[in-house]
């Protein structure tokens, strides 16, 4: 008991990687074409969030001021602390654009060393530095030696279930003077399937001496970042597809820490009445409201409306019956148009709905369950966002 009363201490204090200290723990994990600027600064508005990392940005296409790669490092006052996640496999490639990313005035550089995707593989980054450990310190050493700011890493467990490289490879990274290690549950042959192994978490946290260990995967709910954290002995949670479902997973799960320790709770025994209750539609629709808005911003009215194609039906996961909504969102053209398929859509939707507005009980939608949380036989898989990378 114990020990699980020292994790809640450790996880209330924030997170410390290197000289950079954060409010929490609780990370915005990269997830290409989706944690772009506009979703970034929503999460932070809500609230809990502690670091907040970009999409993954080719190195290479970063140094030769390519617009696409300098959109998205695009930030603002307001989107601090934040780090640029850089893929590439040559290291003096890897350490001028960590310069840039530090002028740019980044709190830490990220190095991807999970990516699958194939057009990444094929020149040696992502997931292909899991497989060339040697290439992979190399790339750190350089990283590290070039700039100030932390310097860390995001990994799976290995590429495959017979090579599982973390442990080793996260040891190897902090003794060249990496900061952080990020790892997800599941091997890269995995790619979001089957269940996150918690155990696959704690041996990276038990190989390192002293970095903090990040963990990451499935984690869905504040309950589900509690657990791993108090089972794997992780420094803190890092969600991607999470805050898509529900981008006030940050703040609830902060609050939902936060009750556990003013309670004196070892975290055993816990009640459904201590996790934050999930927002309502309308808080919903209003923080849907301002993502469009920002995204408009950011991108421009015309692809805005087209990025929100792909977004707008993530929100409407958590609304229960939703085809409606789903079915005109697809086609968005312009902003004002996004109003008058809200409305439409309430109106629809009332028919699911008591005297009072809320859903019928046979509407309402499931609650999420991490599949580490989950029996074998009804391990839910959560959704994976369509987009340039599908396996990070």
């Amino acid at each position: 008991m114990a020990g699980i009363t020292r994790h809640v201490e450790v996880v209330l204090e924030g997170l410390t990687i290197g000289p950079l200290r954060l409010t929490t723990n609780l990370c915005l994990s990269p997830l290409a074409g989706y944690t772009n600027l506009p979703f970034r600064l929503v999460v932070r508005e809500v609230g809990g969030v502690g670091l907040a990392t970009t999409d993954l940005v080719n190195a290479r296409s970063l140094l030769e001021k390519r617009p696409k790669a300098w959109k998205l490092v695009e930030t603002r006052p307001a989107d601090q602390p934040l780090a640029v996640q850089l893929f590439g496999a040559r290291p003096d490639e890897m350490a001028a654009a960590a310069q840039l990313v530090e002028t740019l005035g980044a709190a830490c550089v990220d190095i991807n060393m999970g990516c699958p995707v194939r057009k990444v593989c094929q020149v040696g980054a992502g997931s292909a530095l899991m497989r060339d450990m040697d290439q992979a310190v190399a790339v750190a050493r350089a990283m590290v030696k070039a700039v100030r700011i932390p310097v860390t890493a995001k990994m799976r467990l290995g590429w495959d279930a017979r090579n599982i490289t973390a442990p080793e490879l996260a040891r190897a990274l902090e003794d060249v003077g990496v900061a952080a290690v990020f790892v997800h549950g599941r091997t890269r042959e995995q790619g979001f399937t089957g269940r996150v192994s918690l155990d696959g978490i704690r041996q990276v946290v038990r190989a390192v001496r002293n970095i903090p260990v990040i963990g990451n995967g499935d984690v869905t709910t504040p309950e589900a970042a509690w657990v791993m954290l108090k089972e794997t002995g992780c420094a803190g949670v890092s969600i991607g597809r999470g805050a898509f479902y529900d981008p006030w997973i940050f703040r609830r799960t902060w609050a939902y820490l936060s009750r556990l320790r003013t309670g004196d709770s070892t975290g055993d025994q816990h009640s459904d009445q201590e996790i934050p209750p999930e927002p309502t539609f309308e808080e919903r629709l209003q923080v849907m409201r301002r993502h469009l808005d920002l995204l408009v911003e950011v991108f421009g009215e015309e692809s805005a409306c087209k990025m929100f194609r792909k977004i707008g039906p993530w929100y409407a996961r958590r609304f229960g019956p939703n085809h409606e909504f789903n079915r005109r969102i697809v086609h968005l053209q312009r902003r004002d148009e996004f109003e008058e398929i809200v409305a439409t859509y309430c109106r629809w939707r009332q028919q699911f709905c008591d005297a009072e507005g809320n859903l019928l009980p046979r509407y309402q939608p499931p609650p999420l369950t991490a599949s580490f949380l989950a029996p074998d036989e009804v391990a839910e898989v959560v959704s994976v966002p369509s987009g340039p990378v599908e396996f990070w």
